[in-house]
């Protein structure tokens, strides 16, 4: 991952972790929707690309917000989990989710 930040302000660092369309859905199906396999984040409603999953999965495990570990004897059968790091996003989370059934009409868990 590349380690260069755009400024010291902690906004602009957490977007260049979090700021895409999906590493923050990534979280929240390991959280809320207790998927841990790769396959499992493909059935997501959002529709992520194998390429693109491959690529958050693997930011996500660089900067320890996720670990993975093997479920299987077959090398490429991993589970993700949410790490420490990773938890202490769920209140943001919970408040997006929060301030999205209230401002954003049509919303629903």
């Amino acid at each position: 991952m590349n380690t260069s930040k755009r400024s010291n302000c902690p906004i602009a660092c957490s977007l260049d972790i979090f700021g895409d369309k999906w590493s923050l859905l990534i979280i929240r199906d390991i959280h809320y929707s207790n998927k841990h396999r790769f396959e499992e984040f493909l059935q997501s409603k959002e529709g992520i690309s194998t390429n693109i999953l491959t690529d958050r999965l693997k930011k996500l495990e660089s900067i320890a917000i996720i670990i993975k570990t093997k479920y299987s004897s077959h090398e490429n059968r991993m589970n993700y989990l949410l790490t420490e790091k990773g938890k202490k996003i769920i209140p943001i989370i919970e408040s997006m989710i929060e301030w999205g059934l209230e401002n954003i009409e049509g919303t629903e868990i």
